[in-house]
């Protein structure tokens, strides 16, 4: 009988704990709304502007923080306002592809922010076609 009061015992005490760590969160977070989360190069010339830019809104009821911006590699490069985005508020990020590798490409970036929807990734695309050799005339090389 003891045996199994302490087992009674032992469950609800368990019971208890695990309903008192349980929390509901009433914080209000931050919505975050882009024009596009896509942006196409298209077909780009070696050497040529890689910059790109992602416009945005705060369309929730809370200032905007945005606390990271990441690239998936070294060969893309983001830039964004560090001042807080106050509701209704537009901003943008600025995202540089390095144009000098050539070939297809496809690249995210990872946007951190307060929103609820957190990361948020953004993607660019395109072909970068290789750089153009000059050609020699054969006609004018003199010949030794």
């Amino acid at each position: 009988m003891k045996k199994i009061f302490l087992s009674i015992s032992a469950i609800f005490f368990i019971g208890m704990l695990s309903a008192q760590t349980t929390e509901t969160s009433t914080e209000v977070k931050g919505e975050i709304t882009f024009t596009s989360l896509e942006h196409d190069y298209g077909s780009l010339v070696f050497n040529a502007d890689g910059t790109c830019v992602f416009e945005f809104t705060n369309t929730g009821k809370v200032v905007l923080v945005l606390t990271n911006v990441q690239a998936s590699c070294g060969c893309t490069a983001p830039s964004w306002s560090q001042e807080p985005i106050k509701p209704g508020d537009k901003g943008k990020i600025t995202v540089k592809y390095n144009t000098q590798l050539p070939g297809p490409f496809q690249k995210t970036i990872r946007v951190y922010s307060n929103a609820a929807v957190n990361p948020i990734t953004l993607t660019v695309k395109g072909t970068i076609k290789p750089q153009v050799q000059p050609q020699v005339d054969a006609q004018k090389q003199p010949i030794n």
